[in-house]
């Protein structure tokens, strides 16, 4: 088709000028809608002039919305996400059949006039004329193009979209002057793909590349005669004639466009008659939009980088900036997801936990040292259906990020942070306290600002009875004794460990830091994340270096640039010598503690189990040199009681941090690690504290008053740590006496280093 403009030969701006003179005096629509001349009562052609002129010179065009893929670090797709489903191809990427069937439907002398069809609008006034009403208007493939340009520059604002949209003169005299300029910058061909780009064919599909993909499940350069002929009917009222809900008006319509590109001379009668002939074959493709669809369990990782997306001042000065950025789309993010550790997380989950389940799971993988989210899964899918057990909450993140609200207590998991604050305070890695089966909580006890009293009414107690110091800090993790460690909150106070917790970043879910309470800094009562979690103790396996978590890697935007992205922060927490000093106490958790079954074979490992009240959380975490996991299970309402519960199709009696979780972290670390390096850690010498009783003879028994030399020496031992003694033991035997005394002066004050006989002192 030859390429010419109508009017005489007129200029753009002439052609403008006598269009607007045309619209006031025959009452068409400005800019090739044409509307009733009462539309127009009052404007004057000079007035019609004067606001024409007073239009900004360029058309800001906004990016267009498209697909962002995230990636796993080895840049496999795990998911898709969009606000509009789109993907911008170039005009030679688009069918010939599609571009002639478009421009014979929607503006068919599109190669002849220029950014206004005059001879359309003298058309559209008289049938209008003659109709009495709106039947028929003359906007251009170009006029077209504008109006879509301002409708997706509104994107989901209401008011934005209502201005874009609504029939008034003022803004067809906008999209004049803007069409005016695009037709005169981009030429024909660019104006068509832009067009075939932008346009909205129905079932969430935008531009030609999406509803060919929709509809027949292929791409755009593949379209048949027929199936463009339907996809360019659809554009008029993508409603009416969706061939998803209403075949045959989408039938009808396709052959109107079939016969319309004979008029043209697109194509021969005898072509559109075979056309017509054909039923309309679809092939439905589902939208796989949002993380709903992400691959390998790992919606829940996707919710988050989005999360991440949106909480980074990276990608935007203000939440709504970068929330527009998202919805924008066309990224490419390359994340830190360990395609091998995220499939055996979610094995491990499947094999000991099921979907139907009274309890759920969650685990989190990161890598010490660079503070990467290697994996993160739980065992309800992600989803939006309740009674199928499905969830968009993130167990294993903090509710900023789209978790629950408060995280989950953590139980005994929370003691290495206590003994890592006490180690720091210079307390020998052979400490013993007492630790009798229960005692109350300390009172007075001293926190950051101030001494508090009577902060809880409430005992601790051991998980057993049996459990009866005096206990060195290497046995009394291994056995997770609560009151040995309430001993040494009460003996360092809680700002150690209030300041330990802040350098580990250790917060409730809910974002706030850790209230100063024994119960809160001794046994975990307050809720914490898993990611938290597995961050805090991937610190000791770095040798005491703090890294931030972080879930993306690179992103590039549309136009294949890089943008910056938020990178992890490290920051040394702890001396190297606690860290080691943890490592060695918690890989005793893991060889001979409450920790055996998560233990893992071939390799260093260390970790600690965690139990809450009435059970209604069961923990494990744990890590090697190079990983570091947590694995949360219990009740999400935290209604659930774990007693006399099946899970994962087993029974169980009670359930305990090393029984339920610490088999899932074992299975999920074994596949995680697989054919990775097996490094060691720096384990440091913890020397044992005998248990011997009074008269020698290692028969459970507390020692009787005036035993021999070890008999006295465990009651001294006991009497100088429980009264705090400044001098020796008395009668209990020279060793016991010296040495009860020597830790009681330690501790600060008292009478005796062990009872008159040095024997077992009373429990206070």
């Amino acid at each position: 088709m030859g390429k010419k403009l109508s009017g005489g030969g007129l200029s753009p701006t002439q052609q403008a000028a006598k269009f607007l003179g045309v619209s006031v005096l025959s009452g068409a629509v400005l800019a090739g809608i044409a509307l009733p001349a009462a539309g127009l009562v009052g404007l004057a052609a000079k007035g019609s002039v004067e606001e024409f002129d007073e239009i900004p010179a360029n058309l800001k065009q906004p990016p267009l919305m498209q697909r962002t893929t995230i990636t796993d670090a080895n840049d496999n797709p795990i998911a898709t996400v969009f606000a509009r489903d789109r993907t911008l191809v170039d005009l030679q990427e688009i069918s010939p059949y599609m571009q002639k069937a478009i421009v014979a439907i929607e503006d068919s002398r599109f190669y002849e006039h220029g950014a206004v069809d005059l001879k359309g609008i003298l058309r559209a006034v008289n049938e209008n004329a003659r109709s009495g009403g709106v039947s028929q208007g003359a906007s251009t493939l170009t006029q077209q193009y504008v109006k879509n340009v301002f409708v997706e520059e509104a994107m989901d604002d209401a008011a934005k979209f209502r201005e874009a949209t609504q029939q008034t003169i003022g803004r067809k005299i906008r999209e004049l002057k803007y069409a005016i300029q695009i037709e005169e910058k981009l030429g024909k061909k660019k104006i068509l793909e832009n067009y075939l780009n932008i346009t909205f064919f129905g079932q969430q599909a935008y531009g030609v590349e999406a509803a060919a993909q929709r509809y027949f499940s292929k791409p755009a350069k593949k379209l048949n005669l027929q199936e463009s002929a339907l996809l360019a009917g659809i554009v008029q009222s993508p409603s009416r004639y969706d061939p998803v809900n209403d075949e045959q008006e989408a039938k009808k319509r396709r052959n109107v466009v079939l016969q319309r590109m004979v008029a043209t001379g697109d194509i021969s009668q005898q072509e559109a008659d075979k056309a017509k002939a054909s039923d309309v074959a679809l092939k439905i493709s589902k939208p796989k939009n949002g993380c709903i669809t992400a691959a390998k369990g790992s919606g829940f990782f996707c919710d988050y980088v989005k999360n991440v997306f949106l909480d980074s001042p990276s990608f935007g000065d203000t939440r709504e900036d970068r929330a527009e950025r998202w919805n924008r789309g066309g990224l490419r993010i390359k994340t830190t997801l360990d395609q091998q550790a995220q499939e055996s997380v979610m094995a491990s989950l499947k094999d000991h936990i099921y979907q139907k389940d009274k309890v759920a799971a969650a685990a989190t993988i990161v890598e010490p040292g660079s503070g990467k989210i290697l994996a993160m899964g739980q065992s309800r899918p992600y989803g939006g259906d309740a009674k199928a057990n499905e969830t968009t909450i993130n167990y294993s993140v903090d509710n900023r990020m789209g978790g629950s609200n408060f995280g989950f207590p953590t139980g005994s998991t929370f003691k290495p942070f206590l003994a890592a604050a006490a180690i720091e305070q210079n307390k020998p890695l052979n400490q013993v306290y007492p630790a009798p089966y229960e005692m109350p909580y300390p009172s007075p006890i001293s926190g950051c600002k101030t001494t508090y009293k009577n902060l809880e009414n409430d005992q601790a107690e051991n998980e057993d009875e049996s459990e009866v110091g005096p206990y060195g800090l290497k046995e009394a993790m291994e056995k997770s004794v609560n009151t040995y460690f309430v001993q040494m909150l009460a003996d360092i106070g809680m700002c150690p460990v209030t300041e330990m917790t802040n350098k580990l970043h250790v917060v409730q879910g809910d974002g706030k830091q850790l209230p100063e309470s024994p119960s809160a800094l001794t046994l975990g009562s307050q809720g914490i994340s898993p990611l938290t979690m597995a961050t805090a103790y991937a610190t000791f396996a770095n040798r005491g270096t703090y890294c931030s978590p972080v879930a993306i890697e690179s992103i590039t935007d549309a136009n294949g640039k890089a943008l910056e992205v938020p990178k992890s922060t490290c920051e040394q927490a702890m001396s190297v010598q606690t860290a080691d000093s943890i490592n060695s106490l918690l890989s005793g958790v893991v060889d001979s503690g409450t920790g055996a079954r998560a233990g893992l074979t071939g390799r260093d490992n260390a970790g600690k189990t965690g139990t809450t009240d009435f059970r209604k959380n069961a923990w494990f975490v744990g890590y090697t040199p190079n990983m570091s996991g947590a694995v949360w299970v219990g009740s999400p309402t935290q209604q659930v009681e774990m007693v006399n519960i099946p899970i994962g199709g087993v029974f169980h009696e009670k359930v305990f941090g090393g029984e339920v979780p610490g088999p899932i972290w074992r299975d999920a670390m074994t596949g995680a690690l697989a054919g990775k390096e097996a490094p060691r850690f720096n384990r440091v010498h913890i020397p044992d504290v005998p248990r011997k009783d009074k008269d020698d003879e290692d028969d459970g028994k507390p020692g009787r008053p005036g035993g021999g030399d070890n008999g006295g020496l465990i009651g001294g031992i006991t009497g100088g740590t429980a009264d705090g003694g400044t001098t020796t033991g008395a009668t209990g035997g020279t060793d016991g006496g010296v040495i009860g005394g020597l830790i009681g002066g330690e501790n600060n004050g008292g009478q005796d280093g062990g009872n008159a006989n040095g024997g077992w002192p009373e429990p206070r």
